[in-house]
């Protein structure tokens, strides 16, 4: 084993540039494949190119600028000392929880400069690949962390009532309880989800009859 571990430090030695990293993330592959954490996506983190990552369109987690900057400095001074969460999609990898460490090292020079252009990722689960997953997954993130956009995070639960998604597989798959399934959906969604519905002009409750005009407002309706 030391013989061959010297053999492979040599032919590293041997590559640079692109061609070094390329070796690296073959190396570290090759290794994770016979890992007994090989299930785990933090046994193999790689190096990507920056312009391989996007983000995604959905993130639900905002950082005001103090933090950003603290971030920044943070990754400047101590390194990353977290990957990217990523899934493959295509040629290249969308984002799925690092979105801030993502911008970092891309607009940050003196950050691009020293990572020559790449950013650390992990990848989820092969089987995570649908949008929907992917969301999931952000949120999941998001809210271990204590971190979420309410609106924004009330805009994906809508997304994923487009998709089919069921009360119960979304309150399962984000960490939530019925009622706040039900709060996030009203936000912003109420009533573009029932702008579909026709109602009658009134409704009879008991001997009483109430107008539509009067709970057509958003407050009488939540």
């Amino acid at each position: 084993m030391i013989g061959l571990i010297e053999q492979i430090k040599a032919e590293l030695q041997a590559k640079s540039g692109d061609d070094l990293i390329t070796a690296i993330n073959e190396l570290r592959e090759a290794i994770h494949q016979q890992s007994p954490f090989k299930s785990e996506p933090v046994d193999f983190v790689r190096w990507v190119k920056n312009t391989e990552v996007t983000a995604n369109d959905y993130n639900p987690n905002s950082v005001a600028p103090p933090e950003m900057e603290l971030l920044r400095l943070s990754i400047s001074a101590d390194g990353y000392t977290q990957p990217i969460v990523a899934n493959a999609e295509g040629n290249g990898m969308v984002v799925v929880d690092g979105f801030h460490r993502h911008r970092v090292g891309k607009e940050c020079a003196d950050v691009q400069e020293r990572v020559k252009g790449y950013l650390p990722v992990v990848q989820i689960r092969s089987e995570r690949v649908d949008r929907e997953d992917r969301m999931a997954s952000t949120i999941r993130h998001n809210r271990a962390r204590g971190k979420h956009s309410v609106d924004a995070m009330s805009q994906i639960v809508v997304d994923l009532k487009r998709r089919n998604w069921s009360d119960e597989k979304i309150g399962r798959e984000l960490g939530m309880d019925p009622d706040e399934v039900l709060r996030l959906t009203q936000i912003s969604g109420l009533r573009e989800m029932f702008a579909d519905v026709e109602f009658s002009q009134a409704w009879e409750v008991g001997d009483d009859e109430v107008s539509l005009s009067d709970v057509e407002d958003e407050e009488a309706l939540t």
